[in-house]
């Protein structure tokens, strides 16, 4: 018997979100700072915008994937949406103090494409997979590689952008020079590089469409009959109300995570700009990049271990990855916790860099056990027909908890010391946790 291998479609699917998400995260690598040092806006206001714009990204899937179930399928939704992300980046790098609306306006055009675009390009990876595939989860390990290698990418390139100096010249009544400012770019740019990066990922998903045409299904059946496809389930009604019990355990322990998770853009991208010591290349949007770096190093190492425990027949079911991944996640806001009562609540550049280095080590080991494998689970056990919508309701589940982030930031993080926020934030995790082991009975009961 032919060993089992991971289908061809993977690698492209893997391109193109990798080529996305660079697009996403330059763009959101220097959104709170462009707010913050361009707008003049402060603290309170940016993170509050952030939270809610990176909530409706979030949210937007809920009907991105109820419109690919139903009509569309998710090749075009994932086409149409990627194409409408380039253009509200485009929109956002023509934006400006004196062109506020533009900018608004750049940040909705975005967050309706990323809701055809998110879900759906995640349910075209899990369809790859046969029912029942072991592959799937490691499948998913793979595909969320792709995802942090643009992300990681992402942030450095809108420091190098940031960081080209122009010169502005003071002269007097004569022309002669009498003082020569050096200033930054503009934030402008990332926005316009966030849309080239969209160009590279339409192009690459559009060349490879036949490698997973395979995986595009409407109403739960395949658009295309005379491909190859996945056997697909057939249930009573009670399983599947069974199932969606259980799907909405796992969002609900999903919003509590990321509401945690996002403060990497909001209050932990302050503590790196306001508390931390500064170096040429070490700033405050290039520590966004170091959360994707581990998970592009780490990922490997994890799937391997899981490969081993497998092959023993010990590979734990992804609740329990997740219920560890939510007590792991509850320590790196203790690190935080330590760094504010060390000098980071003093709001001054006094903290070494390593003191977000091991926090984001910490939150990137949870997030590997924990998001990946919510793709998987979700794959696993949506019911074929609302796989596209329940595919969404993960997404939601994402973006109710960065809604969150920027509220818990607005009201938190301005007003009390440092280390009660984070001290806070470590409890959310930790209760998390507890919410795992009271759904565990019904998220294991399908055997994901």
């Amino acid at each position: 018997m032919a060993k089992e291998k991971h289908p061809n479609g993977l690698k492209w699917l893997f391109l193109t979100e990798m080529w996305e998400r660079f697009g996403f995260y330059t763009m959101m690598a220097v959104l709170t700072l462009y707010m913050k040092n361009t707008f003049e806006w402060s603290v309170g206001k940016t993170t509050l915008i952030y939270g809610f714009f990176n909530g409706t990204v979030y949210f937007f899937p809920i009907l991105g994937g109820w419109i690919a179930d139903r009509w569309w399928g998710q090749v075009k939704a994932v086409r149409y949406g990627a194409i409408i992300m380039g253009l509200g980046y485009a929109v956002l790098s023509v934006s400006s103090v004196e062109r506020l609306p533009v900018f608004f306006a750049g940040l909705l055009i975005i967050t309706i494409g990323s809701g055809f675009l998110k879900a759906n390009i995640s349910v075209l990876v899990g369809n790859l997979y046969k029912e029942g595939s072991p592959l799937k989860d490691a499948g998913f390990n793979i595909f969320y590689m792709g995802i942090n290698i643009g992300a990681f990418a992402a942030p450095w390139a809108a420091t190098f952008l940031h960081r080209i100096s122009v010169s502005e010249y003071i002269r007097n009544d004569q022309g002669d020079i009498i003082n020569e400012i050096t200033k930054f770019n503009s934030y402008n740019a990332s926005f316009l590089l966030a849309a080239f990066g969209m160009v590279a990922c339409v192009i690459i998903f559009l060349l490879s469409q036949k490698t997973f045409a395979m995986a595009d299904m409407t109403a739960g059946k395949r658009k295309d009959e005379n491909l190859d496809s996945v056997e697909l389930q057939t249930m009573s009604k009670e399983e599947e109300f069974q199932r969606y019990l259980a799907l909405g355990g796992l969002i609900i322990i999903s919003a509590f995570f990321w509401s945690v998770f996002y403060q990497n853009g909001a209050s932990l991208t302050y503590f790196a700009d306001d508390s931390t010591r500064q170096y040429p290349l070490l700033i405050a949007e290039t520590y966004q990049s170091i959360n994707p770096f581990f998970i592009v190093a780490l990922t490997p190492l994890l799937v391997l271990f899981f490969k081993k425990l497998r092959a023993k027949g010990k590979e734990p079911l992804v609740p329990t990855k997740i219920f560890w991944g939510c007590i792991i996640a509850g320590f790196w806001p203790l690190v935080m916790v330590a760094a504010s009562y060390f000098g980071g609540d003093k709001d001054q550049n006094l903290m070494s860099p390593l003191w977000l280095i091991g926090a984001y080590l910490i939150v990137t080991i949870s997030e590997i056990l924990i998001s990946p494998m919510g793709l998987s689970y979700i794959s696993k056990v949506a019911p074929p027909r609302v796989r596209g919508l329940s595919m969404g309701f993960w997404f939601g589940s994402v973006g109710a908890g960065a809604i969150l982030s920027g509220v818990m930031c607005r009201w938190m993080y301005a007003k009390f010391p440092h280390h009660t926020f984070f001290m806070v934030l470590s409890g959310l995790l930790f209760f998390s946790a507890i919410l795992v082991l009271l759904f565990k009975k019904q998220l294991q009961k399908f055997g994901a």
